[in-house]
């Protein structure tokens, strides 16, 4: 865990932090324990509702939008993706003027190839080992090619290194789009949007009068704002399993995430489908498409009066959920 080895780095004098400035720490989650660091110094980054919301509420300052300079040292923990890992890095070595950069993550965050990259890149300093994890810390990246460039797929959508289905349109996604319903009408919803390929789709339904796109990662919802504009839609950054709208919708189309972390979690998608059913009207419908193994009939009868297969593939299923009834939470 980040406080094992950070903490140990700091305590054992492996790691020498500035004696005043201020500290970016950049994409730490939940589970990540940041407070070995001096929290009156501290400005975090992230991207992603629910965390921001968590680290707020723990008295925090967060910010949404990578800083440019102004920082004494930065710590990056380390995400799932490379080319977003090297993005952060690029930008921590930027905002501290070529500073203290530390950077902390497990051994399946590929945390080996970012030190054997960085051996050529920058002025190591040092590493340590634990906890089925490894920090490093460095200063002076030399690595503009790591900048955060955008990603071009087909029919022209952007896309940016982390975000869900950055390098290829997700297959589920894209059994969704071809069997859509014609018959979408009136106010719709996109629950957890990403950087829009469904919604697209959802826009050329001429009955749609409106549509939300829902999301909590506000890097892929500022894909989803330059891949289309149209006057019906309005961009949300918000968690779309506590996501409470204005008025309640017509339909609801989703393609629920089913992990945050390489581990899988169904409950994502169970949650999802528990919020289409609160947000929607009650003659409402919510279609959505998942991944076969995934258990997710139950969750819809509990919170539909009918629940309908719309088929699908051999490795993706397509449901509806139709008048949803509220159950007592």
């Amino acid at each position: 865990m980040l406080q094992t080895r950070l903490s140990i780095a700091l305590d054992d004098g492996l790691i020498s932090l500035p004696d005043d400035g201020a500290l970016l720490v950049i994409g730490p989650t939940p589970d990540q324990d940041i407070f070995a660091l001096p929290k009156d110094r501290v400005t975090i980054y992230s991207h992603f509702h629910p965390d921001v919301q968590f680290w707020s509420a723990r008295g925090y300052d967060v910010i949404s939008d990578v800083p440019d300079a102004g920082f004494a040292a930065a710590l990056v923990c380390a995400p799932r993706s490379k080319a977003l890992a090297q993005a952060w890095l690029y930008a921590a070595d930027r905002a501290t003027g070529g500073k203290l950069v530390i950077l902390d993550g497990q051994k399946t965050d590929g945390m080996d190839s970012h030190l054997k990259a960085l051996k050529k890149r920058a002025n190591l300093l040092g590493n340590l080992s634990k906890a089925h994890g490894k920090i490093v810390w460095l200063q002076g990246l030399d690595a503009p090619d790591w900048v955060d460039q955008d990603i071009t797929l087909p029919d022209g959508f952007v896309t940016r290194p982390g975000v869900f289905s950055a390098e290829k349109i997700d297959k589920g996604s894209e059994v969704l789009a071809a069997v859509m319903p014609d018959a979408i009408n009136g106010r719709v919803a996109d629950l957890g949007a990403g950087w829009g390929y469904l919604s697209r789709h959802i826009l050329s339904r001429e009955g749609v009068e409106a549509l939300d796109l829902i999301e909590a990662d506000k890097v892929a919802l500022d894909c989803a704002r330059r891949n289309f504009d149209d006057p019906r839609v309005r961009f949300l950054w918000d968690d779309a399993t506590a996501f409470t709208p204005d008025q309640p919708y017509d339909v609801v189309i989703s393609n629920p995430p089913f992990h945050t972390s390489r581990a899988g979690r169904p409950e994502l998608g169970q949650a999802f489908i528990q919020s289409a059913a609160r947000i929607l009207k009650p003659s409402g419908r919510f279609v959505m498409v998942a991944n076969r193994h995934l258990p997710y009939e139950e969750t819809l009868a509990k919170h539909f009066r009918v629940v309908e297969d719309l088929g699908g593939t051999p490795g993706f299923k397509l449901l509806a959920g139709l008048k949803p009834h509220r159950v007592a939470r």
